[in-house]
């Protein structure tokens, strides 16, 4: 069961990972200007949840014959409901700080700072889920993180010809807060697990999911009403560049890509833990670089190439170290029973 949760959380991360990016870039080259609306659409599937949760509803209504389970639609209890709507109040935050960096960079050099999160999510693991280092995991730090630096050089060479200077290194220090901050929030929530007082089990995921999405929905639309964005919109949808039809197909299709990302981030947390959510993300980085490059012809310099192949050295590093670890583990059980049973036959 749990195997076929890890595949099933990959897939959904997948398609939202590569997914959302490119359409969220999509709505700014085609005349999209509200960072806060696509900030607001990160967030603005969840209603899509209430399908999953109900079916589990009906699933322990029927199976609950001698009344011994809980049969409320919702399970989640106090405790875990206000940790997840204080992450939902960050998240609604990093999301515009994400969506602020979309808007002036190119995709693929977007996703190569976003590799970088997984440097500072190790960290934030072992502080606050008392993650254990290795070699081979502070050499894939070390190697995200110069693959970063490394990125961040000579940033003007790909600059899109719209947008002034000034803008395109804005877009580039949001971006990397947005990695930073997300970073913090995948080991916060993993942490929020550990202490909820209930047993976890994937509808609480769900609802969970829920919550965090529904407060970081709400922090948009306080900031659409700020910035001014509902007037503003019906103007944008009549003078978008693929046509008014096309752009609430982009705004529904965003919003529901954007919501596998984040369910498929914190599933992942529930059947491994952050570090594997964080490195799953990382690990998709090739495909939506691949994917910008192909549907938006942005360039692809030597800066890039280089922190593609240390980003991916990186990768290959922690997975190479994860099952050296899981290999000398499963020989030091195996070497540890049968002194255990000589242990026991002598006495």
């Amino acid at each position: 069961m749990v195997r076929a949760l890890v595949i099933i959380n990959c897939i959904i991360l997948a398609i939202g990972n590569c997914g959302g990016p490119l359409i969220m870039r999509l709505y700014f080259n085609n005349g999209g200007k509200s960072i806060w609306f696509s900030t607001f659409l990160e967030t603005a599937g969840f209603p899509v949840i209430f399908i999953p949760l109900l079916v589990s509803y009906i699933n322990r209504r029927s199976k609950n014959t001698n009344g011994s389970e809980n049969t409320s639609f919702f399970l989640i209890k106090p405790r875990l409901l206000i940790s997840a709507a204080l992450i939902g109040i960050l998240s609604g935050f990093d999301n515009y700080l994400y969506a602020y960096g979309i808007a002036y960079l190119p995709v693929s050099t977007a996703a190569l700072i976003i590799a970088s999160q997984l440097a500072f999510i190790a960290i934030f693991s072992y502080f606050m889920v008392s993650h254990k280092f290795t070699p081979f995991t502070i050499n894939a730090v070390v190697l995200l993180t110069v693959g970063a630096a490394v990125l961040g050089m000579h940033t003007e060479t790909d600059k899109p010809l719209h947008e002034t200077h000034r803008q395109y290194i804005i877009g580039f220090l949001m971006t990397v807060a947005a990695a930073v901050m997300y970073a913090f929030i995948l080991p916060l929530v993993e942490l929020s697990y550990q202490k909820a007082k209930q047993p976890m089990s994937y509808t609480l995921v769900l609802e969970v999911q829920m919550v965090l999405c529904l407060l970081a929905s709400i922090v948009s639309l306080v900031g659409m009403i700020i910035a001014g964005d509902f007037k503003a919109l019906p103007k944008e949808a009549r003078e978008f560049k693929l046509g008014e039809p096309l752009f609430y197909v982009v705004v529904v299709f965003s919003a529901v890509i954007w919501q596998g990302f984040f369910l498929g981030a914190i599933g992942l947390i529930f059947c491994a833990s952050s570090l594997v959510s964080g490195i799953m993300i990382s690990v998709l980085l090739p495909i939506t670089e691949v994917l910008a490059v192909i549907f938006y012809h942005e360039k692809f310099q030597a800066e890039k190439g280089l922190s593609l192949a240390l980003s991916l050295w990186g990768f290959v590093s922690y997975f190479y170290g994860e099952i050296k670890s899981d290999k000398d583990k499963r020989i030091q059980q195996e070497t540890e029973l049968p002194s255990a049973s000589r242990t026991i036959s002598e006495c």
